[in-house]
């Protein structure tokens, strides 16, 4: 079996403020390079070595790697969040957050369905795990995107309730063209 560590950004300044962010972007705050610096620790003392890593095209995420890992890695439009359309930096409270509510409303704004999204991540991580050199990879997304790719496997009710916070990592195993979480590792878990 192969690994995959999928793992959501630091927390940002549109975190903070409470602005609706998919396509669009902000930097991490001081906390977010926090989280990723405890994620990195939560690595090497668990001794995971990555043959491969990846990103979203979004600086959040391509910070949050870089803090985590210096080694080489490939930005991936594939592992982008959901594209919110004309709700990109408006306030949070204008978002659906009812999972089933939310699976066409962004289209209204010109944006994507959690479908599209949904099968957007299956096919990146996919394509990316098919490779036959890699073993252990990092990927570096959102927390919109992990929802989404969790719901192609399994039903995410649970692990929703326990939240999918900054710097969160889903471990899962692949094989036979399937994903399996094994794990979900919170901040919380990794003081």
């Amino acid at each position: 079996m192969k690994t995959l560590y999928l793992m959501r950004h630091g927390e940002t300044l549109f975190n903070v403020l409470h602005k609706i962010q998919g396509w669009c972007d902000s930097p991490l705050t001081s906390k977010g390079i926090q989280q990723a610096l405890l994620a990195k620790k939560w690595f090497e003392e668990h001794q995971i070595h990555f043959d491969h890593a990846y990103s979203s095209t979004s600086e959040r995420c391509c910070d949050t790697l870089e803090l985590i890992t210096s080694m080489p890695y490939q930005r991936c439009k594939g592992l982008k969040e959901n594209n919110y359309g004309l709700l990109e930096g408006e306030h949070d409270y204008l978002a659906e957050n009812d999972p089933q509510k939310c699976e066409t409303y962004y289209l209204q704004f010109g944006g994507e369905s959690n479908h599209t999204l949904k099968e957007r991540m299956v096919d990146t991580l996919t394509a990316i795990m098919e490779k036959e050199d890699h073993h252990s990879v990092l990927a570096v997304s959102h927390g919109g995107a992990c929802f989404n790719f969790l719901r192609a496997w399994q039903d995410p009710t649970e692990e929703l309730k326990k939240g999918f916070g900054n710097c969160c990592i889903f471990v899962y195993e692949y094989g036979n063209h399937q994903f399996y979480l094994k794990n979900v590792i919170r901040q919380d878990d990794k003081s």
